[in-house]
Protein backbone atom coordinates (compact mmCIF):
# COMPACT_ATOMS: atom_id res chain seq x y z
CA UNK A 1 0.00 0.00 0.00
CA UNK A 2 1.28 3.46 -0.87
CA UNK A 3 2.24 5.53 2.14
CA UNK A 4 1.77 9.26 2.57
CA UNK A 5 2.99 11.70 5.18
CA UNK A 6 0.54 13.07 7.69
CA UNK A 7 1.04 16.69 8.64
CA UNK A 8 -0.49 19.03 11.19
CA UNK A 9 -1.01 22.53 9.82
CA UNK A 10 -0.51 24.92 12.73
CA UNK A 11 -1.66 27.94 10.76
CA UNK A 12 -2.25 28.33 7.05
CA UNK A 13 -4.63 29.68 4.45
CA UNK A 14 -6.79 28.00 1.80
CA UNK A 15 -8.50 30.64 -0.35
CA UNK A 16 -10.47 32.76 2.15
CA UNK A 17 -10.47 30.12 4.89
CA UNK A 18 -8.00 29.99 7.76
CA UNK A 19 -6.58 26.53 8.38
CA UNK A 20 -5.49 26.12 12.01
CA UNK A 21 -4.41 23.01 13.93
CA UNK A 22 -5.70 20.42 11.43
CA UNK A 23 -4.38 17.09 10.17
CA UNK A 24 -3.99 16.21 6.48
CA UNK A 25 -2.32 13.77 4.16
CA UNK A 26 0.47 15.69 2.40
CA UNK A 27 1.26 15.09 -1.26
CA UNK A 28 4.08 17.59 -1.72
CA UNK A 29 6.23 19.77 0.54
CA UNK A 30 6.76 23.13 -1.17
CA UNK A 31 7.02 25.09 2.07
CA UNK A 32 10.17 26.85 0.84
CA UNK A 33 7.90 28.41 -1.79
CA UNK A 34 5.20 29.24 0.74
CA UNK A 35 2.77 26.31 0.42
CA UNK A 36 2.21 22.56 0.79
CA UNK A 37 -0.03 20.34 -1.35
CA UNK A 38 -2.45 18.23 0.70
CA UNK A 39 -5.51 16.04 0.30
CA UNK A 40 -8.47 18.46 0.06
CA UNK A 41 -11.14 15.90 0.91
CA UNK A 42 -12.20 18.14 3.78
CA UNK A 43 -13.34 20.71 1.19
CA UNK A 44 -14.72 18.15 -1.28
CA UNK A 45 -11.67 18.55 -3.54
CA UNK A 46 -8.60 16.62 -4.63
CA UNK A 47 -5.14 18.10 -4.25
CA UNK A 48 -5.16 21.64 -2.86
CA UNK A 49 -2.50 24.17 -1.90
CA UNK A 50 -2.40 25.46 1.65
CA UNK A 51 -0.39 28.67 1.99
CA UNK A 52 1.90 28.82 5.03
CA UNK A 53 5.41 29.50 6.27
CA UNK A 54 8.00 26.74 6.62
CA UNK A 55 7.61 26.54 10.41
CA UNK A 56 3.81 26.51 10.39
CA UNK A 57 3.32 22.76 10.01
CA UNK A 58 4.58 19.57 11.66
CA UNK A 59 5.33 16.29 9.92
CA UNK A 60 3.79 13.69 12.21
CA UNK A 61 4.25 10.26 10.68
CA UNK A 62 3.54 8.09 7.66
CA UNK A 63 -0.07 7.13 7.20
CA UNK A 64 -2.46 5.49 4.75
CA UNK A 65 -2.79 6.50 1.13
CA UNK A 66 -4.81 9.63 0.47
CA UNK A 67 -7.80 7.76 -1.00
CA UNK A 68 -8.13 5.81 2.24
CA UNK A 69 -7.46 8.73 4.54
CA UNK A 70 -10.21 9.96 6.78
CA UNK A 71 -9.87 13.56 7.89
CA UNK A 72 -9.53 13.95 11.64
CA UNK A 73 -9.29 17.14 13.65
CA UNK A 74 -6.07 17.41 15.60
CA UNK A 75 -6.05 17.55 19.36
CA UNK A 76 -6.53 21.14 20.51
CA UNK A 77 -3.18 22.85 20.77
CA UNK A 78 -2.08 24.30 24.04
CA UNK A 79 -2.60 28.04 23.61
CA UNK A 80 0.17 30.31 24.82
CA UNK A 81 -0.30 34.00 25.44
CA UNK A 82 2.07 36.45 23.75
CA UNK A 83 3.75 37.02 27.11
CA UNK A 84 4.29 33.28 27.60
CA UNK A 85 5.75 32.88 24.11
CA UNK A 86 8.14 35.79 24.64
CA UNK A 87 9.18 34.39 28.01
CA UNK A 88 9.81 30.96 26.46
CA UNK A 89 11.87 32.38 23.60
CA UNK A 90 13.72 34.78 25.89
CA UNK A 91 14.67 31.92 28.20
CA UNK A 92 16.08 29.94 25.27
CA UNK A 93 18.27 32.84 24.17
CA UNK A 94 19.46 33.42 27.74
CA UNK A 95 20.50 29.75 27.85
CA UNK A 96 22.29 30.23 24.50
CA UNK A 97 24.30 33.11 26.01
CA UNK A 98 25.17 31.03 29.09
CA UNK A 99 26.18 28.00 27.03
CA UNK A 100 28.29 30.14 24.68
CA UNK A 101 30.17 31.58 27.66
CA UNK A 102 30.72 28.05 28.98
CA UNK A 103 32.03 26.99 25.56
CA UNK A 104 34.45 29.94 25.53
CA UNK A 105 35.65 28.92 29.00
CA UNK A 106 36.28 25.39 27.74
CA UNK A 107 33.74 23.85 30.11
CA UNK A 108 31.70 22.67 27.11
CA UNK A 109 33.41 21.04 24.14
CA UNK A 110 30.69 21.41 21.55
CA UNK A 111 27.22 22.85 21.01
CA UNK A 112 24.66 22.74 18.21
CA UNK A 113 22.33 25.75 17.90
CA UNK A 114 19.24 25.07 15.77
CA UNK A 115 16.62 27.56 14.66
CA UNK A 116 15.07 29.15 11.56
CA UNK A 117 17.02 31.83 9.66
CA UNK A 118 16.88 35.41 10.81
CA UNK A 119 16.03 35.01 14.52
CA UNK A 120 19.41 36.05 15.97
CA UNK A 121 21.27 32.74 16.40
CA UNK A 122 24.56 33.98 14.97
CA UNK A 123 24.27 37.41 16.58
CA UNK A 124 23.94 35.96 20.08
CA UNK A 125 26.97 33.67 19.69
CA UNK A 126 29.27 36.24 18.03
CA UNK A 127 28.35 38.92 20.59
CA UNK A 128 29.56 36.67 23.42
CA UNK A 129 32.74 35.79 21.50
CA UNK A 130 33.54 39.44 20.76
CA UNK A 131 33.06 40.38 24.42
CA UNK A 132 35.32 37.53 25.55
CA UNK A 133 38.03 38.60 23.07
CA UNK A 134 37.93 42.30 23.90
CA UNK A 135 41.39 42.28 25.54
CA UNK A 136 42.80 40.33 22.58
CA UNK A 137 41.61 43.14 20.32
CA UNK A 138 42.98 45.88 22.58
CA UNK A 139 46.38 44.16 22.68
CA UNK A 140 46.38 43.74 18.90
CA UNK A 141 46.45 39.96 19.14
CA UNK A 142 44.52 37.59 16.90
CA UNK A 143 41.15 36.55 18.36
CA UNK A 144 40.78 33.11 19.86
CA UNK A 145 37.79 32.33 17.69
CA UNK A 146 36.85 32.10 14.04
CA UNK A 147 33.44 32.03 12.35
CA UNK A 148 33.37 29.84 9.24
CA UNK A 149 30.55 30.34 6.71
CA UNK A 150 29.87 28.45 3.50
CA UNK A 151 31.75 25.52 1.99
CA UNK A 152 34.78 23.85 3.58
CA UNK A 153 36.68 20.84 2.27
CA UNK A 154 37.75 18.02 4.62
CA UNK A 155 41.38 19.15 4.23
CA UNK A 156 40.39 22.75 4.98
CA UNK A 157 38.44 21.55 8.01
CA UNK A 158 41.47 19.64 9.32
CA UNK A 159 43.75 22.68 8.90
CA UNK A 160 41.20 25.04 10.51
CA UNK A 161 40.79 22.76 13.52
CA UNK A 162 44.58 22.72 13.94
CA UNK A 163 44.67 26.52 13.83
CA UNK A 164 42.22 26.63 16.77
CA UNK A 165 43.33 23.51 18.62
CA UNK A 166 44.62 25.30 21.73
CA UNK A 167 42.53 25.52 24.94
CA UNK A 168 40.28 28.57 25.00
CA UNK A 169 39.83 28.69 21.22
CA UNK A 170 36.35 28.41 19.71
CA UNK A 171 35.54 27.48 16.12
CA UNK A 172 32.03 28.43 14.90
CA UNK A 173 30.51 26.75 11.85
CA UNK A 174 27.69 29.05 10.78
CA UNK A 175 25.39 27.53 8.16
CA UNK A 176 28.08 25.07 7.00
CA UNK A 177 25.57 22.24 6.69
CA UNK A 178 27.45 20.49 3.87
CA UNK A 179 29.88 19.28 6.53
CA UNK A 180 27.09 17.05 7.84
CA UNK A 181 26.76 15.29 4.46
CA UNK A 182 30.45 14.48 3.94
CA UNK A 183 31.71 11.24 5.50
CA UNK A 184 35.35 12.35 5.78
CA UNK A 185 34.47 15.73 7.30
CA UNK A 186 32.13 14.04 9.74
CA UNK A 187 34.82 11.58 10.85
CA UNK A 188 37.22 14.48 11.46
CA UNK A 189 34.57 16.28 13.53
CA UNK A 190 33.77 13.13 15.49
CA UNK A 191 37.45 12.84 16.44
CA UNK A 192 37.60 16.53 17.41
CA UNK A 193 34.52 16.20 19.63
CA UNK A 194 35.29 12.82 21.16
CA UNK A 195 34.39 12.43 24.82
CA UNK A 196 37.75 10.94 25.78
CA UNK A 197 40.50 12.80 27.60
CA UNK A 198 42.53 13.11 24.41
CA UNK A 199 40.99 14.14 21.11
CA UNK A 200 43.58 13.09 18.54
CA UNK A 201 42.90 14.02 14.89
CA UNK A 202 44.93 12.44 12.07
CA UNK A 203 45.37 13.10 8.37
CA UNK A 204 46.82 9.90 6.94
CA UNK A 205 47.43 11.13 3.41
CA UNK A 206 50.17 13.20 1.85
CA UNK A 207 49.27 16.86 1.38
CA UNK A 208 51.41 19.66 -0.08
CA UNK A 209 49.02 22.20 1.43
CA UNK A 210 49.46 20.90 4.98
CA UNK A 211 53.26 20.83 4.62
CA UNK A 212 53.25 24.35 3.20
CA UNK A 213 51.10 25.62 6.09
CA UNK A 214 53.12 23.74 8.71
CA UNK A 215 50.18 21.59 9.77
CA UNK A 216 51.23 18.21 11.25
CA UNK A 217 49.66 14.92 10.15
CA UNK A 218 48.19 14.50 13.65
CA UNK A 219 47.45 16.72 16.64
CA UNK A 220 45.37 16.89 19.82
CA UNK A 221 42.37 19.20 19.57
CA UNK A 222 41.73 21.06 22.85
CA UNK A 223 39.44 23.80 21.59
CA UNK A 224 35.64 23.99 21.39
CA UNK A 225 33.19 23.98 18.49
CA UNK A 226 29.79 25.61 17.93
CA UNK A 227 27.52 24.63 15.04
CA UNK A 228 24.81 27.12 14.00
CA UNK A 229 22.27 25.60 11.64
CA UNK A 230 18.84 26.12 10.09
CA UNK A 231 18.35 22.37 9.68
CA UNK A 232 15.32 20.98 11.50
CA UNK A 233 16.92 17.87 12.99
CA UNK A 234 13.55 16.34 13.92
CA UNK A 235 12.24 16.34 10.34
CA UNK A 236 15.26 15.20 8.30
CA UNK A 237 14.11 12.50 5.88
CA UNK A 238 17.48 11.21 4.65
CA UNK A 239 18.43 8.16 6.75
CA UNK A 240 22.12 8.73 6.01
CA UNK A 241 21.95 12.35 7.16
CA UNK A 242 19.94 11.31 10.22
CA UNK A 243 22.78 8.96 11.18
CA UNK A 244 25.36 11.71 10.68
CA UNK A 245 23.39 14.20 12.76
CA UNK A 246 22.81 11.63 15.50
CA UNK A 247 26.58 11.05 15.70
CA UNK A 248 27.13 14.79 16.20
CA UNK A 249 24.25 15.22 18.64
CA UNK A 250 25.67 12.49 20.84
CA UNK A 251 28.86 14.56 21.20
CA UNK A 252 27.27 18.02 21.53
CA UNK A 253 24.91 19.97 23.70
CA UNK A 254 21.86 20.77 21.59
CA UNK A 255 19.76 23.95 21.75
CA UNK A 256 16.56 24.31 19.74
CA UNK A 257 15.66 27.99 19.97
CA UNK A 258 11.98 27.11 19.50
CA UNK A 259 11.06 29.99 17.19
CA UNK A 260 8.99 28.05 14.69
CA UNK A 261 5.63 29.60 13.89
CA UNK A 262 4.97 32.95 12.26
CA UNK A 263 3.62 34.23 15.56
CA UNK A 264 6.84 33.15 17.34
CA UNK A 265 8.94 35.03 14.79
CA UNK A 266 6.90 38.23 15.03
CA UNK A 267 7.08 38.17 18.82
CA UNK A 268 10.83 37.53 18.60
CA UNK A 269 11.09 40.67 16.42
CA UNK A 270 9.20 42.67 19.06
CA UNK A 271 11.46 41.25 21.76
CA UNK A 272 14.67 42.28 19.99
CA UNK A 273 13.31 45.72 19.10
CA UNK A 274 12.43 46.26 22.78
CA UNK A 275 16.04 45.32 23.57
CA UNK A 276 17.28 48.18 21.38
CA UNK A 277 17.88 46.66 17.95
CA UNK A 278 16.65 49.82 16.16
CA UNK A 279 18.17 52.41 18.51
CA UNK A 280 20.71 53.56 15.92
CA UNK A 281 17.88 54.65 13.60
CA UNK A 282 16.62 57.24 16.06
CA UNK A 283 13.00 56.13 15.66
CA UNK A 284 10.41 57.04 18.25
CA UNK A 285 8.50 54.32 20.09
CA UNK A 286 5.51 55.08 17.85
CA UNK A 287 7.67 54.60 14.73
CA UNK A 288 8.94 51.25 16.00
CA UNK A 289 5.45 50.02 16.77
CA UNK A 290 4.37 51.10 13.29
CA UNK A 291 7.11 48.93 11.77
CA UNK A 292 6.01 45.88 13.76
CA UNK A 293 2.35 46.48 12.93
CA UNK A 294 3.23 46.73 9.24
CA UNK A 295 4.85 43.27 9.43
CA UNK A 296 1.88 41.82 11.34
CA UNK A 297 -0.66 43.24 8.90
CA UNK A 298 1.20 41.95 5.85
CA UNK A 299 2.66 38.73 7.30
CA UNK A 300 0.87 36.53 4.75
CA UNK A 301 2.51 38.40 1.89
CA UNK A 302 6.06 38.77 3.26
CA UNK A 303 8.75 36.64 1.62
CA UNK A 304 10.17 35.96 5.06
CA UNK A 305 9.52 36.86 8.68
CA UNK A 306 12.87 37.56 10.32
CA UNK A 307 15.07 40.14 12.00
CA UNK A 308 16.63 40.79 8.60
CA UNK A 309 13.18 41.77 7.32
CA UNK A 310 12.69 44.40 10.03
CA UNK A 311 16.16 45.84 9.29
CA UNK A 312 15.25 46.15 5.59
CA UNK A 313 11.99 47.91 6.47
CA UNK A 314 13.77 50.21 8.94
CA UNK A 315 16.28 51.14 6.23
CA UNK A 316 13.43 52.02 3.87
CA UNK A 317 11.67 54.10 6.52
CA UNK A 318 14.90 55.99 7.23
CA UNK A 319 15.64 56.62 3.55
CA UNK A 320 12.11 57.43 2.39
CA UNK A 321 9.91 58.30 5.40
CA UNK A 322 6.86 59.18 3.27
CA UNK A 323 6.85 56.28 0.81
CA UNK A 324 8.51 53.40 2.68
CA UNK A 325 5.34 51.29 2.87
CA UNK A 326 4.76 51.42 -0.88
CA UNK A 327 8.40 50.53 -1.55
CA UNK A 328 8.32 47.68 0.98
CA UNK A 329 5.25 46.23 -0.75
CA UNK A 330 7.17 46.12 -4.04
CA UNK A 331 10.54 44.89 -2.76
CA UNK A 332 9.69 42.67 0.22
CA UNK A 333 6.33 41.07 -0.53
CA UNK A 334 5.19 38.27 -2.79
Amino acid sequence: MAMKLQVRVIRGQYKDETVANKLFTMFEDCSENGYIVVDGKNWGKGKVRVKLNAGDFDVLSTGPAADEYEFVAAEPAVTETDEEIMARIGARFEILDEMTRATIAGDIRAMIVQGPPGVGKSYGVTTQLEQANLFQDIAGRAPKYEVIKGALTPLGLYATLYKHSDPGHVLVFDDCDMLFYDDLSLNILKAALDSGKKRRICWNADSHMLRREGVPDSFDFKGSVIFITNLDFAHIRSSKLQDHLAALQSRCHFIDLSVNSRRDKILRIEQVIDAGMLNEYGFSEVDQKELVQFVKTNADRMREISLRLIIKIADLKKIMPLTWKRTAEVTLMK
